[in-house]
């Protein structure tokens, strides 16, 4: 035993895990105080003195200075009217006034499908039916006669 090194007698697996364990304990002590470093940091940071409290008051001030409250008044105004005139409408439009202008109109459609001229087009129109009809008739009892014969 004598022929061996002094540190390795001095290392032994109980001795590493000890100074493992202490290294882990070391850097977590460094890093929790790390994290609640940073936090104190920030809220001190978070506390403006007056002077600059009074800065960002001011710039607030001046932007809803700048708003256009009038023309953001007008739009929603707009708005409620535009949502308003449909209602309105269909309120004013009375029913029997509604079936006589449907009436009239059916009338008025009436009226011009019973034209001369729309009468002789429909006439001509239904010979024509009558007669293309008659001839496939007369092929179809054409074949179907000389089929039989």
């Amino acid at each position: 035993m004598e022929n061996q090194q002094p540190w390795r007698l001095k290392l032994s697996f109980k001795n590493a895990t000890i100074l493992v364990c202490f290294v882990n304990i070391v850097t977590f002590i460094l890093l929790l105080q790390g994290f609640l470093g940073v936090s104190n940091r920030k809220n001190a940071g978070t506390q403006p003195d007056q002077a600059r409290l009074r800065y960002v008051l001011e710039g607030e001030e001046l932007r809803r200075a700048m708003e256009p409250l009038e023309l953001i008044k007008r739009v929603k105004e707009i708005r409620q009217e535009v949502y308003t005139e449909p209602e309105v409408v269909v309120q004013e439009k009375d029913p029997k006034k509604t079936a006589a202008l449907d009436l009239s109109k059916r009338l008025n459609d009436l009226r011009s499908l019973n034209d001369a001229n729309s009468k002789r087009a429909i006439e001509e129109w239904r010979k024509r039916k009558i007669e293309r009809d008659r001839i496939r008739q007369m092929e179809k009892n054409g074949t179907v006669n000389a089929q039989q014969a």
